[in-house]
């Protein structure tokens, strides 16, 4: 009876110590798994947070060079627009056909808007100056379907058709041309006909000049995985 005490209280010790081994061998594993993922979530922040570091200084030193660029442009800007004498060998704070600082010169050529209207008056002024008579200026005011096309990051000219019809001498009808061919802005003849006498000519003229939207800066933010 003694001996069976003892072999069952001897039993008991063991079932004891082995339900101890039991739970510190599963603490110690989840200790172990923890760590293991603990540590590979760290190491992965970590990596991530070194690429967003990265980046940022990317777009610092871009910053830097840009503001460098800036600083550039501008002098450049200045000394462009501040000559004596503009492209056109015109004054450029003068109110003539040729005159104008380099700056507004370089819009009149290539506007960045659909303006038929400013169009017909450049139109007026350059064939104003050529000793004809001015019979029509015609064109199609696309105004409203253009005002979507105000900025692209890749823009391209888009074409604005228009005709016009003058009388003259011959000398007179010679100049014409040759205003359209010298004109800042570029002008497209696409058809031109002439007709009458040596004394009294008529030139009728289809063409086309270009205006070309504005570039957009394609800003844009990204996301570091």
């Amino acid at each position: 009876m003694a001996a069976s005490a003892v072999v069952s209280t001897k039993r008991m010790l063991i079932d004891k110590a082995n339900a101890r081994i039991v739970v510190y061998v599963s603490v110690a594993a989840f200790i172990l798994i923890f760590s293991l993922v603990a540590t590979k979530t760290l190491i992965s922040q970590a990596a991530y947070q070194n690429r967003v570091i990265s980046k940022k200084r990317d777009a610092v030193n871009q910053l830097k060079a840009d503001i460098a660029a800036t600083g550039q442009l501008k002098t450049a800007y200045k000394a462009f627009t501040s000559t004596s004498q503009n492209v056109l060998g015109g004054n450029p704070d003068g109110e003539g056909g040729t005159d104008g600082n380099n700056a507004k010169i370089v819009l009149d050529a290539l506007p960045s808007s659909y303006d038929f209207p400013g169009l017909t008056t450049s139109l007026e002024t350059l064939l104003g100056n050529q000793n004809v008579k001015i019979d029509s200026i015609a064109g199609t005011d696309d105004e409203v379907a253009q005002s979507t096309n105000v900025s692209s990051v890749t823009p391209q000219p888009v074409a604005i058709p228009f005709s016009v019809a003058v009388e003259g001498d011959y000398q007179g009808v010679q100049n014409v041309i040759g205003a359209f061919e010298k004109s800042i802005r570029p002008m497209q003849i696409q058809s031109m006909s002439i007709s009458g006498g040596q004394n009294k000519l008529t030139l009728d003229v289809t063409a086309q000049t270009y205006y070309q939207p504005a570039k957009s800066l394609n800003i844009k933010k990204e996301v570091v995985k």
